[in-house]
């Protein structure tokens, strides 16, 4: 998945970090969630600005994140 349309980040913006379509819900709120034990369908239904496709490229940014890390 190309997260890139979907990941912002805007220097004012809760502090430059990673961000869902311009909003204020981070990359970071997202994966605690999911960490937490929420479903993609909770985070949804409690967010229902967000959607299952900023969900999986939340993922995806984390993982693409992860990989440049490691090397």
């Amino acid at each position: 998945m190309d997260y890139r349309a979907i990941i912002t980040i805007e220097p004012g913006k809760r502090g430059g970090r990673p961000c869902i379509r311009n909003m204020r819900i981070s990359v970071a709120d997202v994966l605690g969630w999911l960490a937490a034990g929420q479903s993609p369908a909770e985070i949804v239904s409690d967010f229902p600005e967000l959607t299952e496709q900023d969900i999986r490229a939340v993922l995806a940014y984390a993982a693409d994140r992860e990989r440049r890390l490691a090397h």
